[in-house]
């Protein structure tokens, strides 16, 4: 017989553990090829479109869009035909993804590739108000009884009552509900039959926190008229102060950087270099015709040539600090890492195994990864495993910075933006292309010995190509 399976948001790896939906990309009644991608959800590294394991027909989807699921969350219930072969005595086949006709995987690259089904609507005049019908593949017609709405239970002054029938699908939003004291019941839901959405319960919060604002400010208008009243973090309370989520990019940005502040004693040093030759030599390089050119090449593309370079002569910065066992781990490869601004925030998608690269090729991978961060398409492996951070905060108009360093790596060479400035080049004073560069380093992995030689060997690139190949 045909069964009903339950497909829960799978874990994303690198440690996620919870993803907000963005788009529901099938609606309940639509029919589902296995590996078909059915829902597209953000996690604190990137913008991801969920596939299925399993073939069959929507019959259930669970949190509204806007709503942060936890990973092991029920996503959606798919009505799956039975295997054929299949003797149809009706034994339960059980929930092996393989033997319920799905594919056993559960992300497969995002989705495996297959060709996307076309969708198929059951039509709502053939389904009964107690079951939802479907005939998948020629099997039995499965029938999925439709939830009802839950029954919640809401802490209003510290007694548990309960509210009845109340029509909210998500956890989260009832838990949030619960923690502001908002009961649900004198809410009007904007969602499908009043359905009420996290939107509804966001609007009630901030609706109570203005009125117990202005009841205060009234209760206190000669204070207030004396001195301005103050929030617990000391700053002056604002009626129309903005209060945004930390929480997708941005949160996990706040988390990892709050951390390397923590656990990491950072020093930076710098120095002005005379960029000029390197400039020369990039636009010959681009200037290059026939069949032996290759794509341009960036500035940021040789700066990371000669990252790589530096770190196999100082590879005490290409390591981490392993804190329980009290190690330094150095790492044989460079995965270097690169900031990237994008409408989302700040990401830093990493070239793997950039020592094995010329910079022709460390330019390509920057540009893919560049144009998929831009769109939002970065996996999370794509964002992960770096050891080295090449950060150009030139590109804002700047010339100098203290970046932080990205946890857990153990350095990060800043770069400003390329000027024409007065420089004594050859015993006299010239128009020169400078640029500021700084690094920030871990102090536990090395003293400002090992920092400045690093720092020192790239400044001598950026003025001297040559150095580079002379140590190629």
């Amino acid at each position: 017989m045909a069964q009903v399976l339950e497909f829960k948001l799978p874990d994303l790896g690198e440690g996620l553990t919870e993803a907000e939906i963005v788009r529901w990309l099938v609606e309940v009644g639509d029919v589902v090829a296995i590996d078909q991608p059915v829902v597209e959800v953000e996690t604190a590294k990137a913008m991801v479109e969920v596939p299925c394991p399993y073939g069959g027909v929507v019959t259930a989807r669970f949190g509204e869009e806007g709503t942060e699921l936890p990973v092991g969350a029920p996503l959606l219930t798919v009505a799956v035909g039975a295997p054929e072969g299949s003797s149809g005595s009706g034994e339960d086949s059980g929930s092996d993804p393989e033997s319920a006709g799905g594919s056993g995987n559960v992300l497969v690259g995002y989705g495996t590739g297959a060709p996307a089904a076309r969708r198929r609507r059951i039509r709502p005049d053939r389904l009964d108000r107690s079951v939802t019908e479907a005939p998948v593949s020629g099997a039995p017609v499965v029938k999925a009884p439709v939830l009802e709405a839950p029954v919640v239970k809401v802490l209003v002054a510290d007694a548990s009552v309960s509210e009845g029938p109340v029509p909210v699908v998500s956890p989260l939003v009832r838990r949030l509900a619960r923690q502001h004291d908002i009961d649900l019941r004198r809410l009007a839901g904007s969602g499908p039959d009043g359905l009420i959405l996290r939107a509804d319960v966001d609007r009630a919060i901030r609706t109570a926190e203005e009125t117990a604002t202005a009841t205060a400010r009234a209760a206190q208008a000669p204070v207030q008229a004396q001195a301005p009243a103050a929030a617990p973090n000391g700053v002056a309370a604002a009626v129309d102060a903005e209060r945004i989520p930390l929480r997708g990019v941005r949160g996990a940005v706040a988390d990892k950087l709050s951390r390397s502040r923590t656990e990491i004693p950072d020093a930076t040093c710098w120095v002005d270099a005379d960029a000029t030759e390197l400039m020369a030599v990039r636009a010959a390089m681009n200037a290059a015709t026939g069949p032996s050119a290759g794509p341009k090449v960036s500035v940021l593309a040789l700066l990371a040539r000669i990252c790589t370079a530096a770190l196999a002569r100082f590879p005490e910065l290409n390591s981490t600090v392993d804190t329980e066992a009290r190690e330094i781990v150095r790492l044989s490869g460079v995965h270097l890492g690169f900031a990237a601004q994008t409408e989302r925030g700040l990401v830093v998608p990493v070239v793997r195994d950039a020592h094995t690269r010329n910079a022709e090729s460390i330019g390509a991978e920057i540009a893919r990864l560049t144009e998929l961060a831009r769109t939002g398409k970065l996996s999370p492996a794509q964002l992960t495993g770096g050891t080295f951070t090449l950060n150009n905060y030139g590109v804002f108009g700047v010339d100098g910075s203290t970046p932080i360093i990205n946890h857990p790596e153990a350095a990060m060479l800043g770069v400003g933006r390329i000027m024409p400035k007065p420089w004594v080049h050859q015993g006299e004073l010239a128009v020169r292309q400078v640029v500021q560069l700084s690094l920030t380093f871990d102090h536990r992995v090395c003293d400002g010995g090992t920092a400045g030689g690093f720092l020192r060997y790239v400044a001598d690139c950026v003025e001297q190509p040559a150095v580079l190949l002379r140590t190629l």
